[in-house]
């Protein structure tokens, strides 16, 4: 008896192959790697709030922002952001979010349609009825004028109800073959498709065209997506609409579109959390970041590898520093990306007893075992796959991170006074 083959696959698929997009100088789709991406919630009017969001935004590693422009005061404001931001060395691109009145919009307001470097639109409410497609050709034909790429987001909320109606009747008359829950895939896949090739017959290149297909359940995610894929070129942005708060909303969101970048199927990703009141909207960032690295995509921050305890481990002091070095490390990193080239591939591992301990940190470039309860008050370090010392006394957690920082400088700091010296740091014309 033959056994079942594994239904994992040890490696991702290769890339699937999709148009690039060049948004604003952000490459995504072809060979570019898997964009990260945000949205404030901020009122856009408020232009001093919208500024200090973009920017925590961009400095936590959000490679493109999108902002709300639902009204007048909003696209008014859209030029002072952009001009405030460029003021303080913040050059992330910014995406307009249209809904209902875009086309007005950016007809009334020039120089927002000039600042943005891409627009968003919904075809299932860009306009209705007779209105629909002259508001939708009027967008296109706007950002064909101010050569802009234009995203055709798709919403399960806000789905196209003619297009819904009548493949729902198509159905019914093919003698019910679709269940209910496909015949709303395939409306939402047929809108985004639709409405790309309105554009392009309008006259946008097909390098100005990403798709995106959001629904808010993981396996009518992967269904929409997968079936999207295997219909097009276009580049894909992934992303699960009302994803939720907390853990449901980072599970659900990994859980979904892990599976669709493990197939290879998607160029930029967002992944939606509702924050907690008050809560900060960079989390979003660090979850997106975190997914790409972890499934080997991309490297962001160097990554803390830390056990998670047990009986042997009832001394919270590795789990201290372990999260003290971690948040040492995000918050140095927009600094750290400019002094140490090659910083975020760093590997440190912090554990907290003699049973895993040694092999880990071994694997690790820096590591450090940390005693466990009833284990003599001795913490190895190992650098490079080599025992280097042995930490004792009561200062053993600051002696390490210092450990750490010297070993960043003396391996990247090495690396960005050779590029020094061949003279190949600097801008690059």
């Amino acid at each position: 008896m033959t056994p079942n083959k594994p239904l994992y696959l040890s490696t991702p698929l290769s890339r699937r192959s999709s148009i690039p997009v060049d948004v604003g100088g952000v490459v995504v789709g072809g060979t570019a790697p898997i964009v990260v991406q945000s949205m404030t919630n901020t009122d856009t009017a408020d232009v001093d709030s919208t500024v200090a969001q973009v920017a925590a935004l961009a400095k936590a590693g959000s490679e493109l922002v999108r902002i709300t422009v639902d009204r007048d005061e909003a696209a008014a404001a859209v030029p002072r952001i952009k001009e405030r931001l460029d003021r303080l060395g913040i050059h992330v691109p910014l995406i307009g979010d249209f809904h209902y009145i875009g086309h007005k919009l950016l007809a009334d307001h020039p120089a927002c349609a000039e600042a943005l470097d891409k627009y968003r639109i919904n075809p299932g409410n860009v306009g209705f009825k007779a209105k629909k497609d002259l508001q939708f050709g009027q967008i296109i034909e706007t950002a064909i004028r101010y050569n802009k790429p234009v995203r055709i987001g798709v919403n399960w909320g806000s789905l196209d109800q003619d297009l819904l109606t009548h493949l729902m009747d198509e159905n019914q008359e093919n003698g019910s073959l679709l269940t209910a829950q496909e015949v709303m895939r395939e409306a939402i896949c047929r809108s985004g498709l639709l409405s790309a090739q309105r554009a392009e017959e309008l006259g946008l290149s097909r390098n100005k065209i990403i798709l995106s297909a959001k629904v808010s359940q993981v396996q009518d995610l992967i269904g929409v997506y997968t079936d999207l894929a295997q219909r097009c070129d276009y580049a894909l942005h992934l992303g699960l609409t009302e994803a939720g708060m907390g853990t449901k909303g980072i599970v659900a969101s990994s859980a979904s579109m892990g599976i669709l970048l493990q197939q290879g199927i998607g160029d930029t990703i967002r992944i939606s959390l509702t924050p907690e009141p008050g809560g900060d909207r960079t989390r979003e960032v660090q979850v997106s970041q975190e997914l790409l690295q972890t499934m080997g995509f991309r490297s962001f921050v160097p990554i803390v590898a830390a056990c998670p305890g047990c009986g042997r481990t009832t001394s919270t002091v590795f789990q201290e520093l372990a999260q003290d070095i971690q948040n040492h490390i995000r918050e140095s990193m927009p600094i750290w990306r400019e002094q140490y080239p090659g910083v975020e591939a760093l590997n440190v591992a912090v554990m907290g007893c003699i049973v895993n301990g040694p092999g880990e940190s071994k694997h690790a470039d820096i590591g450090i075992s940390l005693p466990g309860t009833g284990e003599t008050p001795a913490a190895p370090v190992f650098i490079d796959g080599k025992k280097a010392m042995t930490l004792r006394g009561s200062d053993i957690a600051n002696e390490f991170k210092q450990l750490v920082l010297e070993y960043i400088e003396g391996r990247y700091g090495a690396d960005q006074r050779v590029l020094e010296e061949k003279g190949l740091t600097g801008d690059v014309t």
